[in-house]
Formats: C-alpha cells, sequence, structure tokens
C-alpha cells in the first residue's frame, strides 16, 4: 500500500499542485522559495491531527478572490485550502484497517482518496458578509479602505467561518477522476488514521551546534534506549546493564551512608526519633533513562589515543550523527516497538528537510548514496516483517542531486510568483525517448548528475562552446555590469555556466522542462556548400538518386550555409546562411511551442541564440566574424599588436601586425591553444582611468547583446 499521488490547492505557493511519489524515495528539489516547506507543513498539518491555519497560509489568490465575493459579490471558484492522498493498494496488502474508507466495491479500483481541507461552508457565508458589514460599519471612512478593513478582519476572525474536514472521496476509474458527492466523513464517523499513515518529520531545523554545552547525541542516546528497551530487554546485553546498576546501587547506600552520617544524626535528634521508629535513609536509585540522558556523554576518540567531548566536532558531523540517530528513533516508531499489541502503520512517510544543513560535499554525497538503502534494509520489525516506508526528502543540494537516481527527483518550479507546480524527471525521460533521442537522455543523465547539477538551483543559465568563452565569460559579465550599472550585476545573479561544445540542442527539452531563462553562445560556422560535379560539369548523384554536394569552412562572406547543429535545430533546421545573418537581436529570442514541440521567434521567450554579426572596429571597419576568435581579433587587433610579447600562446606573431593578413587569418593560423590565448587576454588587462576593470579589450557585440538581455530579463 503506498501513497502514489498528493495534490494541494489554495495553501501558500502551491495554488495547485500535483505531486507524484515514488514507492521507496522522492528526492524534491528547486530553488528557493519554490514550495517544498510548504509541501511539509500541510502535511503535517492535516496528518498530525494539528490544522491552526493563519490567513497567511492561503494562496494570494485565493484571498484576493474572497476578499472579492464579500466586498463585491463576485463568484467563489474555490472555498480553502485542499490536501488530496491518492493510495494504492495490492493484492497482497491487508486491507483490515482501510476497509471503512472504501468507496467502491469494483475489484479493479484499487485506489482510496483522502481528502483534507479548511474551508468555508455554505452555512457560514452568510455569517461572514453579515459579521464584517457590522465591522466595517464601526470603522471611519469605510469606503475608502475597504480591501484594508477586510484584511484586518478576516486575518483575526477567519477562525470563525472556515472549518476542517477529513474525508474519503469517491474516484471514478473510467475516467480518473474525483467523485466529490460521494464520501465518507471521517470526523462523523470516528475514523482514526492512526492505523493507516504514521508521518514522522526531521526538519531543517535541527538541535545541533558546537558550544561547550552541547550534548545533543547524548540526549538523543537516551531517546534510543527508551524506544529500543522494551523489543530488546530479552538480549543479554541490556540484562548486564540493569544487573551492574543494581550491584551499584548497594554500593552507592553504603557510600551514602558515610557521607550524610552527619546530618542524619541530627536529623534524628532533632525529630525526636527512638530506636525502631520509622527513620530515613538515604539509596541509590540509578534509572538506566535518566543515566543516559543525564550523566552519559557521547565522545569522539581520536587517533585511538584521546577522547574529545562531542561540540568539539563540526556541525557537519553532529548534523549527521543526529540525523541517524533520529531516523533510527523514528524507524523504531514505525515499528511500534514499544506497543505489542499494535502492528505498523499500512503507510509510514519519513520526511527529511535539507539534510545537506551544515555538512560538506563528500558528506553529502555520502549520506544520499547510503540513506536508501538504510531506510530498505531497516523497514522491517524483529520478527523479519517488513512495514511499507515511503521517504520524502528536500534539498537544494547539487551533490545530493548527483547521487540520487535521476527518476526519483521531483522539481518544483515557480511557475509565477503565486504558483509552484512539481515536474517528474521521468516524464523528461519520456519526452527524450518519445522523440527516439535515447542517445542525447543518457548523455543529459551523466552530464548532470556528474557535472551540473546545479542547473536545478540556477536562475539563469549561459550554454558556451569550449574553453575561450569559459575563461573569459566573468570578464566579459563585469564589462557589463559596469556599463550598465542599473539593475541586479551579472556576477550577483545566480547564474550557471554550462560547457556544451556544439550540442546544446541536446539540453533544449531540459531548458524547457526546468523554464530557465538561457542565453546560448555559439558560433556562425559559415560553410560554403557546392555540387560535386563529374568530368563533363554533371552534378554527381548518390545511388538514391540524390545529388551529391561538398561543404568546407570558409569566411562569411564567401559562404552560402551554417554547418551549426545548434542554429539549424533551433530555427527549424534552416541553414542558409542569409537568414540567419538577416536575424535582428530581437528575433533571437525564442520559445518552445507546447503544440508543436519547435522553437519559435518569441520577443518573451526565455531563450535566446546568438551567433557572430557584423560590426565595427575602431577604424570603422565593417566585418562578420564565423567564431569567437576572429570576432576578438576584429575589434581588438591593436591591443593585441600592442601586447604582442605577452602573448607566448601565438603563433606567427608577424601576423598580427600585417595588415595584409585579415583576422579570419589569424585566428586560423596564430591561435593555437584557445585556452592560453584566453588567459593571456585576462594578464594584459588593465582599468579605465576611472577604474573600470579589463578596460583595454572590447566584448564582440553578439556576446554584448545576449549578455545584456540575460541581465534584464
Amino acid at each position: 500500500m503506498k501513497i502514489k499521488k498528493i495534490m494541494v490547492n489554495n495553501y501558500r505557493l502551491l495554488k495547485e499542485m500535483n505531486l507524484d511519489l515514488e514507492d521507496d524515495l522522492s528526492l524534491i528539489i528547486g530553488k528557493n522559495n519554490c514550495g517544498k516547506t510548504s509541501l511539509l507543513s500541510i502535511l503535517n498539518k492535516f496528518l498530525n491531527n494539528s490544522p491552526n491555519f493563519s490567513f497567511d497560509d492561503f494562496n494570494i489568490e485565493f484571498q484576493d478572490g474572497l476578499r472579492d465575493f464579500v466586498l463585491q459579490n463576485t463568484d467563489l471558484t474555490s472555498r480553502g485550502i485542499y490536501l488530496k492522498l491518492f493510495i494504492e493498494y495490492g493484492e497482497k496488502d491487508d486491507l483490515a484497517n482501510v476497509s471503512n474508507l472504501m468507496m467502491d466495491l469494483d475489484p479493479d479500483n484499487n485506489k482510496i482518496i483522502l481528502s483534507f481541507g479548511y474551508v468555508l461552508p455554505d452555512d457560514k457565508i452568510d455569517n461572514l458578509k453579515a459579521d464584517f458589514n457590522e465591522y466595517i460599519s464601526k470603522k471611519p471612512k469605510p469606503e475608502e479602505n475597504k480591501k484594508t478593513i477586510f484584511n484586518e478582519f478576516i486575518k483575526k476572525e477567519h477562525g470563525k467561518y472556515f472549518k476542517t474536514f477529513k474525508k474519503t472521496v469517491g474516484y471514478d476509474l473510467q475516467t480518473a477522476s474525483i467523485n466529490e458527492n460521494r464520501y465518507i466523513d471521517l470526523n462523523e464517523r470516528k475514523i482514526s488514521l492512526d492505523n493507516i499513515i504514521n508521518f514522522k518529520i526531521i526538519g531543517a531545523t535541527r538541535n545541533v551546534s558546537n558550544n561547550d554545552s552541547n550534548k545533543t547525541l547524548s540526549l538523543l542516546s537516551s531517546k534510543y534506549y527508551e524506544k529500543t528497551e522494551e523489543s530488546k530487554k530479552g538480549l543479554d546485553n541490556f540484562k548486564e546493564f540493569k544487573e551492574i546498576l543494581c550491584k551499584t546501587d548497594g554500593e552507592l547506600e553504603d557510600i551514602y551512608g558515610k557521607l550524610f552520617e552527619d546530618v542524619l544524626t541530627k536529623v534524628r535528634k532533632f525529630g525526636g526519633i527512638n530506636e525502631g521508629d520509622s527513620t530515613i535513609k538515604l539509596v541509590s536509585n540509578l534509572q538506566h533513562k535518566e543515566l543516559l540522558g543525564g550523566n552519559t556523554t557521547v565522545v569522539y576518540e581520536h587517533n585511538k589515543e584521546h577522547l574529545l567531548p562531542e561540540s568539539y566536532n563540526g556541525l557537519g558531523y553532529l548534523n549527521l550523527i543526529s540525523m541517524i540517530f533520529e531516523i533510527e528513533l523514528i524507524l523504531s516508531d514505525f515499528r511500534r516497538e514499544n506497543k505489542e499489541d499494535k502492528n505498523p502503520a499500512d503507510i509510514n512517510i519519513l520526511f527529511i528537510e535539507e539534510p545537506e544543513a551544515h555538512t560538506h560535499p563528500q558528506m553529502q554525497s555520502v549520506f544520499i548514496k547510503n540513506i536508501k538503502e538504510l531506510l530498505k534494509t531497516e523497514s522491517g520489525n524483529s520478527d523479519g516483517t517488513e512495514f511499507n516506508l515511503q521517504t520524502i526528502i528536500t534539498s537544494h543540494s547539487s551533490h545530493i542531486v548527483s547521487e540520487s537516481d535521476f527518476e526519483d527527483i521531483k522539481y518544483f518550479y515557480k511557475k509565477s510568483q503565486n504558483e509552484v507546480i512539481a515536474k517528474n524527471l521521468k516524464d523528461l525521460k519520456s519526452e527524450y525517448l518519445g522523440a527516439g533521442e535515447d542517445a542525447y537522455y543518457k548523455f543529459l543523465k551523466q552530464f548532470l548528475t556528474l557535472n551540473r547539477a546545479e542547473l536545478f538551483f540556477a536562475d539563469k543559465a549561459i550554454l558556451i562552446e569550449g574553453d575561450t568563452e569559459k575563461i573569459l565569460l566573468p570578464a566579459m559579465m563585469k564589462k557589463i555590469d559596469q556599463e550598465f550599472p542599473e539593475n541586479m550585476p551579472l556576477l550577483s545573479q545566480n547564474i550557471s555556466i554550462v560547457e556544451s561544445g556544439a550540442y546544446s540542442h541536446i539540453f533544449e527539452k531540459f531548458i524547457d522542462f526546468i523554464g530557465i531563462k538561457s542565453l546560448i553562445i555559439t558560433d556562425l560556422d559559415s560553410a560554403k556548400k557546392e555540387p560535386v560535379l563529374n568530368n563533363k560539369g554533371e552534378q554527381e548523384t548518390y545511388d538514391n538518386g540524390n545529388p551529391k554536394y561538398t561543404t568546407g569552412k570558409v569566411k562569411v562572406f564567401e559562404g552560402n550555409i551554417t554547418t551549426n547543429a545548434s542554429l539549424k535545430f533551433f530555427h527549424g533546421k534552416r541553414e542558409n546562411l542569409d537568414y540567419f545573418l538577416g536575424l535582428s537581436c530581437e528575433s533571437k529570442r525564442l520559445s518552445k511551442n507546447k503544440t508543436t514541440k519547435n522553437w519559435e521567434t518569441d520577443e518573451n521567450g526565455n531563450l535566446m541564440v546568438i551567433f557572430q554579426v557584423e560590426e565595427s572596429n575602431c577604424n570603422d571597419e565593417k566585418y562578420c566574424a564565423r567564431s569567437f576568435e576572429d570576432a576578438f581579433f576584429h575589434l581588438n587587433r591593436k591591443y593585441v599588436c600592442d601586447n604582442i610579447g605577452n602573448f607566448p600562446s601565438l603563433q606567427y606573431k608577424k601576423y598580427v601586425a600585417d595588415q595584409t593578413k585579415d583576422v579570419y587569418t589569424l585566428a586560423e593560423k596564430c591561435i593555437d591553444k584557445k585556452p592560453a590565448f584566453a588567459i593571456e587576454i585576462l594578464l594584459n588587462s588593465k582599468d579605465t582611468e576611472n577604474g573600470k576593470m579589463f578596460g583595454n579589450w572590447k566584448t564582440p557585440k553578439y556576446i554584448r547583446e545576449g549578455l545584456i538581455w540575460l541581465k534584464n530579463c
């Protein structure tokens, strides 16, 4: 028996959120403030019977709709906050606990829908409106401040009108839809969910610190003992522990008698106690539970010689050990080890929030690699029987993502300022496989997990071809920030830079999937396509009748096509060079058509694909480059020439000053090692007189256009 799906409506950013859960582990990731903690919060409120809501818990659109409903009598499309859990059971499951929740006797319908809510019922609507009208009538200038007064009123009084409910609702297997009109009210029938769902949390705010008095682990060891004592009291080590305590009690009583002899004599004297009367005596009564909690210290063995207190270790290590202790305690609770008459709940959910707190990358990787196996191994009773356990982990850690199963990942995407949706990475896999791009998906999966998992948490991305752009890009971003100081600097934004080579089109489904604003910097890659002619001057053909062509790279003004795979992909397989040369800056912004699955020109699109354009240099010479290197030479030939002795990686250095050699030749002949050339550009950079960095060379126009767009989008 498993929870297969969670639906949330109108709770904070979770306006309409559908989340599919995996049978074992679901890893929820996403940028800050995208609803991960809200999911934990609403599950805890309803599943642990603590549904205390504030008005701020309502989604903002619902708040506005409720206000308009009361003030202007508009329609109220929804009544409040909802949580639905889709439970599926199998033939081997014991249905004793859920039999009174089942709405359908159809053997093919193996779903139970639990519905929770905090809603405005019909019989409270008139009361709400009447009470508000009375409230506002007592305010000065009510007509001028209706919205403010309503917010003030509803924040204080919403609990009078909104009520919680807990029920199971019908599910139509044919239409795969919920029937709200068929339900069982669990509160009315006094049906408890305690034996059906057991929900436990390890929150992000854990009680760990490294001050000298901290004894977090010692206290947890005491709790662990309490949990396991009853289930393991027959074991030899538990018996031995208690026997030693009893023996110690006897020895301490003799010592206490000597230590307190004087005061006890005085008590007898002042109390007028005669021989044979009742008297007092100090006895030792060591309690194993209290002994572990208050008198035991967890220490660290250092070099097998020294014992160090737990507070001497870093917060990351404390946090990791603390989590392991807490997991053991929760697993013990799931097993119901101290409750002989109770079996584990049908479904046990462990929610771990941000396990990466205080831990370094290697520790994060080790945690996620081991947690799945640990939970699988430990999700059983001492008698060998297993219990159903589902784990939900939220994280901001790219290191945890990189060590996770791709199919376990759920991506929380902020669709708007007021709405978050959940996406399954399994759906992304289906998109690639459905398009026959199995190899692309395999590459993407390996690339993200091994190199660039931080893309999931970035606000923006830049995809570049190679090392030259990678080395120079931060400097070029700095130059843009200096030139346009308004808005947030590029270097202060959460931008991930990815080396995609000439394969940026492989990332297109992923870019669209996570909805990230992206800039692709690529090359025009001009070439000349010519027919292959035989001795008679006739065009040769292949066996299938198709004409033969030869293609070779040339200068842009000599070319007629582009060989760049990404440019052709994002522009509908076009290869005509004149088409690309004629595109305006705005026409390079794209969005994906959800119907055709093609990328189309859109000035408001989230993707911009840039390449070399015609521009004038300091000598007013116009030129369109084929690659970054000749674009740079065109603008900065004098800069390189003036510093030629500081460019040791360049070959044929005399070409740079030789005006008979064009910049295309310089790029082709002089640059042997592109990374070295890029580093030398930075080494020869100088500040301007007014303090602007990298002031003695210019950024090619196409890169400037792309970075300006990315900065402000």
